[in-house]
């Protein structure tokens, strides 16, 4: 995996994925080429892990994916290239076309068959130029949403935060709660808690829970802690226990 110094302001930044690289060098030529619009190659990668890689550090606005390699294909980079905060658009670049309806089902920009022209990658990338654009105007009017990335059964969901209710932990996972359903997310309510304390509030050793949700603490018996307190929020039925460490965390927030 190779990466250089970022563009700038108004040029597309392109990652090219390929096994060949025979075939990442004649690419990288081409994008060189290319001026409507004018492209810089970020990087290049051999294979998915190489890929993901570099764009858990660096964003890019296209990635030109082959799709036979070793290892996961580039049909299923693109999948897990769903999971990022800021997905790049899709351009697959390959010599076999029977994979066309798949790449479009994962919502694809364009679909190149080798030996790419350059007059047919420039097309492609207006197209993407066009997205890019929009997606800059719209982040310039309306401040981005802080989300939740879940995978699940094979399907990636972002979880808009203010929709969340709460998280409590239980085993290995920690369940997402919102008023319409719930979510299984396999991470860490400490991690969970330090990222979004200011919009959460740890109310035991294993919940967290909306600021803004708050509606009522009340007297709760629980079979295994005896006699205590719980608290009860906006748009779920249940209870959760509160524990005597951040019963008065909670007041606060009730009396606000």
């Amino acid at each position: 995996m190779t990466a250089t110094n970022g563009p700038s302001i108004g040029i597309l930044r392109a990652l090219v994925v390929d096994d060949e690289s025979l075939a990442r060098v004649r690419m990288r030529t081409l994008l060189s080429d290319c001026t409507t619009p004018a492209v810089h190659c970020m990087g290049e990668a051999a294979n998915a892990v190489q890929a993901m890689e570099m764009l858990h550090h660096q964003a890019v606005d296209v990635a030109l994916i082959d799709i036979h390699m070793p290892g996961a294909d580039g049909l299923t980079l693109a999948r897990s290239m769903q999971s990022l905060p800021q997905p790049p658009a899709l351009i697959f670049v390959t010599a076999h076309a029977e994979h066309a309806v798949l790449a479009f089902d994962l919502e694809a920009v364009d679909y190149l068959t080798k030996p790419v022209r350059l007059e047919r990658l420039q097309q492609a990338l207006q197209k993407v130029e066009r997205i890019v654009q929009t997606r800059r105007g719209l982040a310039a009017t309306f401040p981005q949403e802080d989300v939740l990335i879940i995978q699940e059964r094979g399907r990636t969901e972002r979880i808009p935060i203010q929709q969340i209710l709460y998280f409590k932990a239980e085993l290995k996972y920690v369940t997402v709660r919102t008023a319409t359903r719930s979510y299984i997310l396999d991470g860490s309510l400490n991690e969970l808690e330090e990222k979004h304390r200011t919009d959460f509030v740890r109310i035991h050793r294993n919940a967290l829970i909306a600021r803004r949700a708050v509606r009522a603490l009340e007297k709760h018996f629980d079979a295994e802690e005896g006699e205590g307190w719980a608290v009860r929020l906006n748009g779920v039925d249940e209870l959760l226990a509160v524990s005597r460490r951040q019963l008065a965390a909670v007041r606060g927030l009730v009396s606000r």
